[in-house]
């Protein structure tokens, strides 16, 4: 734990192994924490609350470029940490670290958005202005996938805004992310500003009840985002939850042949497919589905998976766990079962020297139907449903009876096309011949439905607007006697 500027152990004393998913090796033990750790981080967000929000936004911002600095010179050594507890190879782990350090880029220039309005003169000589004020002490809870892009999605803004900050990482990755607050507290950031808590369940009910927290930010499953919105607005609080996603790739028979097939692998089978973002199911006419099926299925195949933790750079590492290679395993059992075919099974893959690690290789189904599970749940692994529809409208529709809302993609050279698919589509961020349509900082990550629960979505100026309160002052000023008789 990170607790008013010092490390400190759990009171509890109760610790989960962290586990190297390429050998299935313990390489750490993270703190199980209670509800007496998470009070000790909240008050001491809550003691640092008022200087720092008092502290000018020069200041603050001023240590956002110290931390910019920072991340930049130790990045390649926060990367290889991340692969190596998460199982990213390590172009991957690279590649979402920078887009953590893109929103450290944003809050860098908070002053330009965090500014407030004026209208002189509204009425009868009354003058309006508004100002943000920061919130309070805010919370964030984030998911095993992305160890150091989530927290950075978080924190920087929230603290630059002027709250203070709680960071409960997932147990499954957790030392990125110690590594990112060692690196905050180096660049200068007063002690409470940024505190770090470890732990699972009870750690998260501690973050969600207690009173002194304003704010929490979310990512993970749709059930726990569901869970974290409805107890966390329960108990007055601000609440953004990004839950999990089911999201299509409208394929046309035109596309760009090259650029299409690489676009597919990365997206389906990029982190191992455990990202929201990951194209999950790939729909198209027979005709399109008949010329691209070979392609991808030569392509997967030829991918290589391996471990990450050393000097090799395989296409594609490990899922986190045990059990969830266990889950994947199943929802491909449930594939068969229930009718789609098998066109590439990625359980017979075998990595030399792995020892227990969690491996399974690309895995493609064809002929999947909208009942099978493997179209309607999120597998979250690197399995891809293949779906045939007559037309783009059908197509449109499946998509559009999907509860989840986070991406859709088309791969096309036909503008019509595209234009329909971004008009229509039920979702909030679509990519025309983009794979992984998930936007730069300037810009929202936007769910939908249930892959969103909340109102300001993480990023851009819904992110500052999320870590901030307006008030609006009203102004009007009267002549003086006394001040009359000096006037110019």
């Amino acid at each position: 734990m990170f607790v008013g500027g010092e490390w400190q152990e759990s009171v509890t004393g109760r610790s989960v192994p962290v586990i190297n998913p390429s050998c299935g090796e313990s390489i750490s033990q993270a703190p199980m924490c209670n509800r007496k750790d998470i009070d000790l981080a909240v008050n001491a967000a809550k003691k640092a609350f008022h200087s720092w929000a008092a502290t000018s936004v020069a200041k603050r911002t001023q240590i956002m470029f110290q931390y910019k600095q920072l991340l930049e010179e130790h990045f390649a050594d926060i990367a290889r940490l991340l692969s190596i507890e998460h199982g990213k190879n390590l172009n991957e782990a690279k590649g979402s670290l920078r887009r953590g350090v893109e929103v450290v880029d944003l809050a860098c220039g908070l002053a330009g958005i965090f500014k407030g309005e004026t209208l002189r003169n509204v009425g009868g000589g009354v003058d309006y202005e508004s100002h943000r004020f920061p919130l309070g002490v805010c919370a964030g809870i984030t998911p095993f996938n992305f160890p150091a892009m989530i927290p950075l999605w978080m924190f920087p803004i929230a603290i630059t805004c002027g709250n203070t900050f709680v960071l409960k990482p997932s147990p499954q990755t957790p030392l990125t992310s110690v590594r990112l607050v060692e690196l905050a507290a180096s660049a200068g950031l007063p002690a409470g500003v940024l505190n770090l808590v470890q732990g699972g369940k009870e750690a998260v009910d501690a973050l969600l009840d207690h009173p002194d927290i304003q704010a929490v930010s979310f990512v993970g499953s749709t059930p726990v985002a569901k869970y974290i919105y409805q107890t966390g607005t329960n108990a007055g609080k601000r609440v953004q939850a990004a839950g999990g996603a089911k999201n299509y790739a409208v394929i046309t028979r035109h596309a760009p042949e090259e650029s299409t097939v690489k676009a597919i692998l990365s997206s389906v089978f990029g982190s191992s497919g455990e990202r929201c973002m990951a194209t999950s199911v790939l729909i198209g006419k027979d005709e399109a589905v008949d010329h691209f099926l070979p392609l991808i299925h030569d392509a997967a195949a030829k991918m290589r998976v391996g471990r990450t933790d050393g000097d090799d750079m395989p296409d594609m590492g490990p899922v986190i766990s045990k059990e969830h290679l266990e889950r994947i395993h199943g929802y491909i059992k449930s594939g068969i079962e229930e009718g789609a075919r098998l066109v590439l099974d990625g359980r017979k893959l075998r990595v030399e020297n792995a020892g227990n690690g969690y491996f399974i290789g690309p895995t493609i189904f064809d002929h999947v139907m909208a009942r099978m599970r493997i179209a309607k749940e999120e597998i979250f692994g690197p399995v891809l449903s293949i779906m045939r529809v007559p037309d783009l409208y059908t197509a449109i529709e499946q998509i559009n009876k999907s509860p989840y809302g986070n991406a859709v993609v088309i791969f096309t050279n036909d503008g019509e096309q595209a234009r329909k698919i971004q008009d229509r589509a039920n979702c909030g961020m679509v990519g025309i011949n983009v794979g992984v349509p998930a936007p730069m900082a300037l810009f929202p990550f936007s769910g939908w439905k249930k892959s969103f629960f909340g109102d300001l979505h993480v990023q851009s100026r819904e992110g500052i607007d999320f870590y901030t309160k307006k008030k609006v002052i009203m102004k009007r000023w009267f002549a003086s006697d006394a001040l009359s008789e000096t006037v110019f």
